[in-house]
């Protein structure tokens, strides 16, 4: 299937919900995995990131989309 979303997660399948109209999946991310992000400079500089700091990520998003290859 083609996509255009270009961050790529690998993940399992670990429930499914069914609903009527909606359903609902739930998955488990297969290790390793890596993400990244884009923030302004004073963003940066008012949190003092480190390399090897152990931080939590918010992730925001519309669309998780789900495929097979």
């Amino acid at each position: 299937m083609k996509h255009g979303a270009r961050n790529t997660i690998t993940a399992k399948v670990k429930s499914i919900k069914k609903g009527d109209i909606m359903s609902m999946v739930k998955y488990e991310i297969v290790l390793p995995a890596e993400m990244a992000s884009v923030i302004t400079t004073e963003s940066l500089e008012d949190l003092d990131l480190k390399v090897g700091e152990e931080i939590k990520l918010a992730v925001k998003a519309i669309h998780v989309l789900p495929y097979k290859e």
